[in-house]
């Protein structure tokens, strides 16, 4: 049923098409409510992440057999942090503060404040105090498109609700009507480079990620590349605010240290991991790494043949390129909370753009792998949540189904830095290696700034 898809899916991806047999997907999609056929991206973008795996094992001699998808284990997936415990318990809800949706004197706007900044931002561009009341009401007096503005402005983080049709005919939508679901262009000369000597027999054996992100689609990058036996390394800072269900939820088969890229001690010890990585993957806003030096050029420097992914909302050409955003705005942008809007904005039944575009990452990263492994050069790959939500948009509809997909064995308990959690179990099956996590989600910080193949005993 999805075989003409995926086949178009890894076209976009490798230029190549899979072999017949190579993959087969099972289930249907009646797993999710609602038109977009979500279920569909999960089951494709987790196929084509686990097809990669298959293939880069197979530069090293191994044959893992054909990969295989189930539809509800996908869905559960894309909705991992809803069905996450501690120690039993539910943990502490992303969504904060001032965040929502708000009637305007025209239409609607979302504002996203989970990160106290962005919540200052708003209370600063409507000259509120902190109070979803006092916000409701300066809303009311003004048109989404205003406030929206007016948020972003201020530094903050912002969507006007839009229709389909108006998205398509934005300047942004349109940029992405020209862009590649996942754009791979040369940053700088290297060698071959083989697959790195590794006593492991996973996929990503040996292989080195250096990970900047936060929130949900970098970070699910990461976690993908660690189930299948890279040596994830993810960089935060202590003063950079932090989600607590979001790192339990991202961090399993990571490490986790903080460095301090305002002092040039962190920065030191930041190019000295690159020098070490094969893969860096980093999804803050785009210019704000760069600013501090970590150019894609200066790291294909410092690490010849290195793979850069780099994630962000809203596309690399355009309008709102720079502009700051999250899966709940980029569906509030495109037209994707407006299609069945009654009374209200109606959302994805999945944070689907950040999981869709953290799987399609890590395929991308693989893909960047093997083709360094066969052709040299170091690669870089840009994806953005707008353009995998244009592809879901691509995809068609679907009649919907159940409200929630049937989680029954799908859940398993593995122990972290914050106690016990239950969580859902990788998915995507590849008989011979199949991928898994080797711990739990570590506390933010809690590493040292090395990985764990150089860290002592």
């Amino acid at each position: 049923m999805f075989e003409t898809e995926l086949g178009a899916l890894w076209h976009s991806l490798t230029g190549e098409r899979p072999a017949p047999g190579a993959v087969g997907i099972t289930g249907g999609e009646d797993v999710l409510p609602g038109p977009f056929r979500v279920a569909a991206a999960a089951s494709l973008s987790i196929a084509a992440a686990t097809l990669a795996a298959a293939e880069l094992a197979r530069l090293k001699g191994s044959e893992l057999g054909p990969v295989s998808v189930d539809t509800g284990h996908a869905a559960a997936a894309f909705r991992s942090e809803r069905y996450l415990r501690v120690d039993g318990e539910l943990p502490p809800d992303a969504w904060q503060g001032l965040s929502g949706d708000y009637r305007t004197a025209e239409g609607w706007v979302k504002l996203h404040c989970n990160y106290p900044h962005h919540g200052e931002a708003v209370r600063r561009a409507l000259n509120v105090p902190d109070s979803r009341e006092a916000v409701g009401e300066a809303v009311a007096r003004r048109t989404a498109w205003d406030v929206q503005e007016a948020v972003i402005a201020e530094g903050g983080a912002a969507a006007a609700m839009r229709s389909r049709a108006q998205w398509l005919a934005h300047p942004q939508g349109q940029a992405l009507a020209a862009a590649p679901l996942a754009e791979f262009t040369a940053i700088g000369p290297a060698p071959v480079r083989p697959p790195r000597p590794s006593t492991s027999d996973r996929p990503l054996g040996g292989v080195r990620v250096l990970e900047l992100t936060h929130v949900i689609a970098g970070p699910v990058a990461g976690r993908v590349l660690s189930a299948h036996g890279a040596d994830v390394l993810h960089i935060g800072a202590a003063h950079l605010p932090t989600l607590p269900m979001l790192a339990m939820d991202t961090g399993f088969g990571k490490r986790s240290a903080h460095l301090d890229l305002r002092t040039a001690a962190g920065r030191d010890r930041l190019w000295e991991l690159v020098a070490e990585a094969d893969v860096f993957v980093q999804s803050y806003r785009p210019g704000a790494l760069a600013g501090l030096g970590f150019t894609a050029e200066k790291l294909a420097q410092a690490s010849p043949g290195i793979v850069l992914v780099e994630l962000d909302a809203y596309g690399w050409e355009g309008p709102w390129a720079r502009r700051r955003g999250f899966d709940s705005l980029v569906q509030m942008a495109s037209g994707i909370a407006a299609e069945t809007a009654i009374d209200k904005p109606e959302p994805l039944p999945a944070q689907a753009l950040d999981h869709a575009t953290g799987w399609l990452a890590a395929a991308a990263a693989m893909t960047g792998l093997r083709r360094r492994a066969l052709e040299g050069a170091s690669l870089r790959a840009r994806l953005s949540l707008a353009r995998t939500g244009r592809w879901l948009d691509e995809l068609g509809r679907t009649e919907g189904g159940a409200a929630e997909p049937d989680v029954t064995g799908l859940l398993e308990k593995t122990e972290s830095g914050f106690g016990t959690l239950t969580h859902v179990r990788v998915p995507g099956i590849l008989p011979g290696a199949m991928p898994y996590w080797t711990h739990g989600s570590p506390l933010p910080g809690a590493d040292a700034p090395v990985f764990s193949s150089s860290a002592p005993a």
